[in-house]
């Protein structure tokens, strides 16, 4: 069985490429009737070429300027390259941007062919190799062969035959030519409709295969549609996998709901994201740097989406040099960890560079830490554990599977890495119920707990009176959290750790708390006291307030202080209550309530032998606790307190 492998074509227009391209393969690229009379290359070509033990889908693209971005959607899949440069015209500014956009791709091999040799004598022919061995110089077709053609004689046309398997053999020995067991996946570079079968859509099948009756997803869109049928240059296929060309027919879509920069997966596999975080490289040929927060025309897959670039860790960016970043886009794009890219400015419309995809599916950093950069720099790792646990990192913490691994890490048996995450401690499992856990990468999680700890001794310090602070000015401290969620799951596992005390409405650093002067500490004795013997008729905190001969600026929070503690309940902001009168007053109308089977607030009012300005915020308290519950105008007991 032939291994199959993607060929495209790169260089200026009227280079010859379509042309090379027939004297290979005996097939003519051009199919519109606009590209035959205008002899141009407008749309992207096909064709095939058998170089035992190779085949090779052919991808040939427009030379044009104009058709960059159909230059970049086929470059999208190719596994080696074929650049054209004509010998009797030379290097063009085309075959510059397409060796540039080749480079962002990360090709191993390729071979470089001079065309229309037969118009050209040898020292001329000469010296046209000399500058393409300059301008490929540390490029990944600095050592490939450079050879002379004549799609008219068929000079070398077999020498570029054995060229192009020797590359094939250079390629067919990397990962990128081993993703057969990989989940299925292929851009889509064209969409059509044929009278009886309906949408039929092409592309190079980067990873996996799909056969024919399977269910799979259209992305962005999350459309599931059925393969109806399977055409392997233009020969029927019950199925196509990595490496070759495809023609797919549809079940379940319109042809017009599908373009260019959709993909083909298998379910669930491909996840849309507007946000992405990347490794990027400029191209050293730029004049100037690129300034963070730059507008650009991003190409992933076959799609080009327009966004803004983030940089991280640096203001700007020198040409030649990379740095990591997050690019916003304004619409959705699919794309994998290590995927490829290429980014062009969006006015005037000029390639500047490109890289890799670290995190398809990213958080927005707001302001990089080292530990986030150096988690982000792990993705680039060669050891898949390290991979996925930054992968696990830089994730959406209440929404990370392990199954999404594969896509945002690169790694394969992915229930095995997530096992070996959790032995060496990457992860921390928290419970949240019985049946489900919450799974947060430890780094990720001490360095919230710590900022939690933080914030709490701030507090501590500008009120040294309370013993623990409202939960909510812990809430808007951390409102920056995507997943609020994790601030609730962080405290309850400090409060387990026993190094916080919390509640649904306080928290506070377990043996923090007020350090009172003298006074002050009398000052507590006596307000409980006086609110003690008060009963149920207390007076109100501005009332104590202004009894106070000493420490009057202290009286709130010693009055906070003692609710904390227990001494004191805090019926209403103005009223406390001694807790020992509220235990007795529950006893005595727990026996009238029972006896008269509800009670109206007259009632009460009258039974405790109080007025209603103390009477309707301590029922409102008791309803609010649980103790009773609203029937109409009764009260009657919570469910509690009946057993």
């Amino acid at each position: 069985m032939l291994k199959d492998l993607i060929l495209g074509t790169a260089g200026h227009i009227d280079h010859g490429k379509t042309s090379l391209i027939g004297a290979l393969t005996g097939t003519n690229t051009d199919r519109l009737p606009e590209e035959q009379k205008r002899g141009i290359t407008i749309e992207l070509g096909y064709a095939h070429l058998d170089l035992p033990p190779f085949r090779l889908g052919i991808v040939d693209v427009p030379g044009h300027e104009k058709f960059v971005r159909q230059m970049l959607a086929g470059a999208t899949g190719m596994d080696l390259a074929l650049l054209v440069v004509a010998g009797d015209d030379s290097i063009k500014q085309q075959t510059k941007e397409h060796l540039d956009i080749l480079r962002m791709l990360d090709l191993p091999a390729g071979v470089i062919a001079l065309t229309k040799c037969d118009l050209s004598d040898p020292e001329w022919l000469d010296l046209v190799e000399d500058e393409i061995r300059q301008m490929v110089a540390g490029t990944f077709l600095e050592n490939a062969p450079i050879i002379r053609t004549s799609s008219k004689t068929g000079m070398g046309v077999e020498e570029l035959k054995n060229a192009l398997r020797s590359a094939a053999e250079t390629v067919a020995q990397t990962d990128r030519a081993n993703r057969q067991d990989a989940p299925y996946r292929m851009a889509i570079d064209r969409t059509f409709t044929i009278d009886g079968y309906g949408t039929v859509v092409t592309g190079s099948v980067s990873s996996g295969r799909v056969s024919v009756g399977d269910q799979i997803q259209i992305q962005p869109g999350d459309r599931s549609v059925r393969v109806r049928g399977i055409q392997n240059h233009d020969s029927a296929s019950e199925t196509v996998s990595r490496g070759q060309r495809a023609a797919i027919n549809l079940a379940g879509v319109h042809h017009l709901e599908i373009d260019r920069g959709h993909e083909l997966c298998a379910t669930g596999h491909l996840l849309p994201s507007t946000l992405m975080t990347v490794k990027l490289h400029l191209l050293d040929r730029l004049s100037k740097p690129l300034k963070d927060r730059t507008r650009v025309r991003f190409h992933v897959g076959t799609a080009e989406l327009f966004g803004n670039l983030r940089l991280l860790g640096v203001s700007e960016l020198e040409p030649g040099q990379e740095c990591y970043a997050q690019v916003f886009l304004n619409d959705a794009a699919v794309a994998v960890w290590n995927q490829p890219f290429v980014v062009r400015l969006q006015s005037p419309v000029v390639t500047i560079g490109g890289g890799r995809v670290l995190m398809p599916n990213a958080k927005r950093i707001k302001k990089a830490t080292d530990l986030d950069l150096e988690m982000i720099s792990d993705l680039t790792s060669l050891d898949p554990l390290t991979r996925a646990s930054a992968s696990v990192y830089l994730s959406d913490d209440l929404g990370w599977t392990p199954v999404d691994l594969a896509r945002s890490a690169g790694v394969v048996g992915f229930e095995e890495i997530f096992a070996q995450l959790k032995d060496r401690g990457d992860l921390i499992e928290i419970p949240v119920s019985m049946n489900r856990s919450v799974k947060v990468h430890r780094s990720r999680f001490e360095h919230l707990a710590g900022r939690i700890i933080k914030a709490l001794e701030r507090l501590h310090r500008l009120q040294p009176l309370r013993f623990t602070h409202p939960r909510s000015a812990l809430n808007v401290e951390f409102k920056y959290l995507d997943t609020p969620e994790l601030l609730d799951l962080v405290v309850e596992e400090l409060k387990r750790e026993k190094k916080i005390i919390a509640n649904v409405n306080s928290v506070g650093i377990v043996g923090y708390g007020p350090k009172l002067s003298k006074g002050q500490k009398a000052l507590l004795g006596e307000l409980i006291e006086i609110v003690r013997k008060a009963g149920l008729k207390v007076p109100t905190v501005t009332e104590l307030e202004a009894s106070a001969k000493k420490n009057k600026e202290s009286v709130r929070e010693l009055l906070e202080m003692a609710s904390e503690n227990g001494d004191l309940l805090k019926i209403a902001p103005e009223y406390y209550i001694h807790g020992e009168v509220v235990e007795e007053t529950k006893r005595k109308l727990v026996e009238e309530i029972e006896a008269a089977n509800g009670l109206t607030m007259s009632e009460i009012r009258q039974i405790l032998d109080t007025s209603r300005k103390y009477a309707i915020p301590l029922c409102e308290y008791f309803d609010k606790t649980g103790f009773t519950k609203r029937d109409g105008d009764k009260r009657l007991l919570g469910t509690d307190e009946k057993n």
